[in-house]
């Protein structure tokens, strides 16, 4: 499975999302603009997205909610040690309270994973944020890139509300 990514403006990425609406399209935005995933094992619809493949998945993603992206940018030798290691974290948030669905992204063409996280609020990823659950899930990879350089700058956190449908 694939998903791609665009931004624009939200009005401009509503018409889009309308003109297909067989396929799987979230619409997000926040204060600083809006972007549309697209979740699919086809060809994407999109004329420049950011193109990555699905590495692990858990539950749906529903056009409700809050959305975190982790941008994590990870050199080429440590790709393979990141997707072990994120792959076997990811269980550990089926049971959080509001977790709705969980994407571990590779990407296509650049150094920069992206790990979605969807929730039913922003209160409930607030309190995953803060919790040892989240400690524990990022803790690995900050141990590992003090030791061997895995990362290739800084990780950032992108936070989306889903548009109201």
């Amino acid at each position: 499975m694939y998903i791609y990514m665009t931004n624009g403006t939200f009005d401009f990425l509503q018409k889009l999302k309308d003109k297909y609406p067989k396929e799987k399209m979230l619409l997000m935005q926040n204060n600083e603009g809006a972007v549309l995933i697209h979740e699919t094992f086809k060809k994407t619809l999109f004329s420049a997205p950011r193109r990555y493949e699905v590495i692990e998945s858990i539950g749906n993603l529903e056009n409700t909610g809050f959305v975190a992206l982790h941008h994590i940018p990870v050199t080429d030798d440590d790709k393979p040690t990141f997707e072990y290691r994120f792959k076997n974290n990811a269980k550990q948030l089926q049971s959080f309270q509001g977790f709705t669905a969980l994407r571990v992204l590779r990407p296509i063409k650049s150094n920069m994973y992206v790990v979605l996280t969807l929730w039913i609020d922003e209160k409930s990823y607030i309190g995953w944020e803060k919790s040892q659950v989240y400690q524990s899930f990022f803790q690995d990879t900050k141990a590992i890139s003090t030791q061997t350089k895995m990362f290739m700058g800084s990780a950032y956190v992108s936070k989306y509300y889903i548009a109201e449908e």
